[in-house]
């Protein structure tokens, strides 16, 4: 397993942020709780179903990633993708309610070998909102990393129905 993408030197992580209507603790357990992530983790049309939440330093997080919309399970199959994946990680960083890290293990990219990324996320109160900072590592493939940002953005708009985006 690679620690590391390869080429990340070459790719920049991308960083995304949202201010939304909510505090560090209504966001906090989105990422670590199992109702809260099942809530909102996957692009729209996908759906997570969490196996095990350890949220802490070192802890475990195991779900299944499942298309479950019908465009969702089409492009999985013109993709030749599973509709469900059994995906592993660990919180690889943990302040309750300021900063958090997660890394995955990637093991379903065709003809890659397995590696990990990481996504860390800062939580900056603001008054009555909250800032919510998410950077993404790269992928070993700018492709997928491509597409893990777009994924990522998708899912986002979960959250910004929710909480209201303010920008």
């Amino acid at each position: 397993m690679t620690s590391a993408p390869q080429n990340a030197a070459v790719q920049a992580a991308v960083v995304v942020t949202r201010t939304y209507r909510a505090t560090p603790d209504e966001l906090w357990a989105l990422w670590t709780t199992k109702d809260g992530f099942e809530s909102w983790w996957g692009p729209q049309g996908f759906r997570s179903e969490v196996h095990q939440i350890d949220a802490e330093l070192g802890g475990v997080l195991a779900y299944d990633m499942i298309a479950d919309a019908p465009e969702a399970i089409a492009a999985m199959k013109e993709m030749g993708q599973p509709l469900s994946h059994k995906t592993k990680g660990r919180f690889s960083a943990y302040w309750p309610y300021e900063r958090l890290s997660l890394t995955h293990l990637i093991d379903f990219v065709p003809g890659q070998p397995h590696y990990e990324t990481v996504i860390d996320v800062d939580f900056y109160p603001e008054g009555e909102m909250t800032r919510m900072v998410v950077t993404l590592h790269p992928h070993l493939d700018p492709e997928w990393t491509r597409m893990s940002a777009e994924g990522f953005g998708s899912q986002l708009t979960k959250l910004d129905e929710r909480y209201g985006w303010a920008g």
